[in-house]
C-alpha cells in the first residue's frame, strides 16, 4: 500500500494532523466538504501533476532550471514598452523596499502601522505635486485598474453612463475597462487623426452628449504621442458637464504639463497612471501599480473606493499622526456599502515610488523626461534612415514610444526573430491591435537605452529587414 506523502510546505498533509482535524469537525473524510458538489464535477483522479520535490535543495534547483530558460532584459536589450517599461532602479528603492517592515506590511487593516503609514502619506504627497493635484490614493493593483476605478467614480459623480475612450489606448487596458465597468458603464470609442495620431475634436463633438459620463484618453498615449490638444478635450467634456479622465506616465511630468493645468480653468478632473516607471523592476510583466488624484474636493474624495492617508494632530501638542481620511467609503470598513471592492492593492510599490520621487527630486525628474525625449527623437531619426522603415508613423511630438512601420516583405513577427537571436527584443507587434497601421510595431527607448545601444538595434534591422 502506497504511503501517503507529506508535504514540507503542507503540514495539513500529515495524516495525524489531518485526521485530529476532521474529527474536530465530525468529518469521515476531505470528501465530505465537497458532497454539495454534483458528481459530474468531480476529478475522480489523480491531477496530471509532476512528482513532489520533497526536500527544500530539490524544488530549489527544479525552479531555478525553468527561470534559466528567460532570456532577461539584463542578458538581451530591449526595446519594448507598451505599459512595463525598463527604466534605471537606483539601488536605494530595492534596499527600502526588502527590509521586513516594509516589505511584509499588509495593506489591510489588521494593526496600526504608522511607519507605513507615514511613507505612504509622503508618497501621496510627492505624487501630487509632481501631478499639481491635491489627493492621491494608496496604489491600485495596476494601472489598468486606476483607469476603469477612475471611470467609474465618473460615472458616479455624474449620474450618467456613457463613457467616451480614445480609440489610441492599449486593447488590453480596453478589454480591462470594459470587464470592470460593465455593469456601470457604456463603452464607445472616439477615432484618431490618421497622420498626427492625435484624438480626433470633430469625431469627439459628435459624439459627446448630455448622457456622457466622462471623457478618457492618455498623455501620451499607448502609441507614444503627446496629445496636444488637451485643453480643448477638456474643454469639450467640461461644457457637456461630463469628467475629464487623463491617463498620464509620471516619468513624463518633469517635462511635460501635468494634465490637471490643461488651460486657464480646470484641466483634468481625475488623473490615473501605472507607477511602475517609479522605481520598478519589469520583473516579467510585473510589479504594476496604480495611481487615481483629483482635487481635494469632498465630492471626489467621497467618490475614492481606495485608501487616502492624511495628516492629523494626536493627543500630544504639536505631535501629529498619519491615518485613513473618509474611511467610511471603503469596503475595509463596511464591506457591503464600499464605494467599490478594494483588495490589499499595492502598498509596497507605493513606498517604493515614494522612494524614487524623494530620490529624482525635481530636477532629476526633469532630467530624465529630457534625457528620454533626446533619445527616443535620436532613435527615430536613425530608425527612418533604414530602407523599408518609417519612423516615426505619425507626425507628432512623441515620449518614449514610437510607432515603427516596416514596408520591406518581412512581418514583424518574422523581424522580431531575427532581432532576438541577435540577442535585441524588438517592438511589441501591433499589427493585430492596429491592423490600419500595417506592418508596425510599438518600439520604446528610455533613459538606459545609450547611443551605442540604439545604434547597434539600427545595425541589426539593416541586416534583418
Amino acid at each position: 500500500m502506497d504511503q501517503p506523502t507529506v508535504y514540507p510546505y503542507i503540514p495539513n498533509s500529515a495524516p495525524a494532523v489531518k485526521r485530529q482535524m476532521l474529527d474536530e469537525v465530525g468529518a469521515a473524510s476531505a470528501d465530505d466538504f465537497y458532497e454539495d458538489v454534483p458528481e459530474e464535477l468531480r476529478l475522480r483522479r489523480k491531477m496530471d501533476l509532476p512528482e513532489p520535490f520533497l526536500s527544500e535543495y530539490g524544488l530549489k534547483r527544479h525552479v531555478e532550471s525553468i527561470l534559466a530558460k528567460n532570456k532577461t532584459t539584463g542578458e538581451y536589450l530591449s526595446f519594448l514598452g507598451a505599459g512595463c517599461y525598463q527604466h534605471h532602479v537606483p539601488a536605494v528603492c530595492d534596499e527600502i523596499n526588502t527590509r521586513a517592515e516594509f516589505l511584509t506590511a499588509y495593506a489591510g487593516e489588521p494593526y496600526d502601522d504608522h511607519g507605513r503609514f507615514q511613507a505612504l502619506f509622503e508618497y501621496a504627497s510627492m505624487m501630487g505635486e509632481l501631478l499639481n493635484m491635491d489627493v492621491v490614493n494608496v496604489p491600485t493593483y495596476d494601472g489598468f485598474q486606476a483607469a476603469a476605478t477612475s471611470l467609474r467614480m465618473a460615472c458616479r459623480l455624474t449620474g450618467r453612463r456613457e463613457v467616451l475612450l480614445a480609440r489610441t489606448i492599449s486593447a488590453d487596458l480596453l478589454s480591462k475597462i470594459r470587464d470592470y465597468c460593465k455593469r456601470s458603464s457604456e463603452i464607445k470609442l472616439i477615432g484618431y487623426d490618421s497622420a498626427t495620431g492625435q484624438l480626433d475634436l470633430d469625431v469627439l463633438e459628435a459624439a459627446i452628449s448630455d448622457r456622457t459620463a466622462a471623457v478618457y484618453f492618455e498623455n501620451p498615449s499607448y502609441l507614444g504621442l503627446i496629445e496636444t490638444q488637451g485643453e480643448e478635450i477638456a474643454r469639450i467634456a467640461h461644457e457637456r458637464g461630463a469628467v475629464c479622465v487623463v491617463g498620464a506616465d509620471p516619468v513624463s511630468l518633469g517635462v511635460l504639463t501635468p494634465p490637471a493645468d490643461y488651460g486657464a480653468a480646470h484641466g483634468a478632473d481625475i488623473v490615473c497612471g501605472d507607477i511602475q516607471p517609479l522605481g520598478m523592476r519589469v520583473q516579467f510583466g510585473g510589479g504594476q501599480a496604480g495611481y487615481i488624484a483629483t482635487r481635494d474636493e469632498a465630492e471626489y474624495v467621497m467618490e475614492y473606493p481606495s485608501r487616502l492617508f492624511g495628516l492629523a494632530p494626536t493627543r500630544v501638542p504639536g505631535e501629529y499622526g498619519f491615518g485613513d481620511v473618509a474611511y467610511e467609503r471603503t469596503s475595509f470598513a463596511i464591506r457591503e456599502e464600499g464605494k467599490e471592492w478594494v483588495g490589499t492593492a499595492a502598498a509596497l510599490w507605493g513606498i517604493t515610488a515614494g522612494v524614487y520621487l524623494a530620490l529624482m527630486g525635481p530636477q532629476g525628474m526633469a532630467e530624465i523626461g529630457e534625457t528620454i525625449m533626446a533619445r527616443s527623437r535620436y532613435a527615430m531619426l536613425k530608425l527612418d534612415g533604414i530602407a523599408g522603415v518609417t519612423a516615426p508613423v505619425f507626425r507628432s511630438p512623441h515620449f518614449k514610444e514610437f510607432v515603427v512601420n516596416f514596408h520591406t516583405g518581412k512581418s514583424v513577427a518574422e523581424i522580431n526573430r531575427d532581432l532576438l537571436a541577435r540577442g535585441i527584443f524588438g517592438g511589441k507587434d501591433l499589427t493585430a491591435e492596429f491592423p490600419e497601421l500595417g506592418n508596425s510595431a510599438l518600439y520604446c527607448v528610455t533613459e538606459v537605452h545609450t547611443k551605442e545601444d540604439i545604434d547597434r538595434l539600427v545595425d541589426a534591422l539593416k541586416e534583418v529587414v
